[in-house]
């Protein structure tokens, strides 16, 4: 028998485009997979970067807040005078406590424990 020069035949051209097709789809997929890791690398990357802007304006929003407290914080009113040694004069005290519990410096916790120090 002698072989046809030319053109292949039905099986050849059967193999052949076989060949191309299955090669054709698994570049495609093998492409596929590669873009969707990439987008799976991107959306991680964009969501740390989220977190730490996020954290971050948390931080500044707490400093923001403590500062804030700071500023509005009560001052501790001074402590009493030490007695002078010769004596105390009890009333002239209780008039000084009165004077600071009306200024607002005292509360009436903190006059009650001076008057009991005092007349203790």
């Amino acid at each position: 028998m002698r072989r046809r020069m030319g053109r292949p035949g039905l099986v050849g051209t059967m193999a052949r485009t076989a060949v191309i097709a299955g090669t054709a789809n698994a570049t495609v997929g093998a492409m596929n997979r590669r873009g969707a890791s990439k987008q799976a690398a991107a959306a991680d990357s964009q969501a740390a970067q989220q977190a730490a802007f996020e954290a971050q304006a948390e931080v500044a929003d707490l400093q923001a807040q403590l500062d804030r407290a700071q500023a509005t914080a009560p001052v501790a009113p001074p402590p009493p005078p030490a007695a002078p040694a010769g004596g105390t004069d009890v009333v002239a005290e209780l008039q000084k406590l009165a004077d600071l519990k009306a200024a607002g410096i005292l509360d009436d916790a903190e006059f009650a424990a001076a008057k009991a120090k005092l007349l203790s």
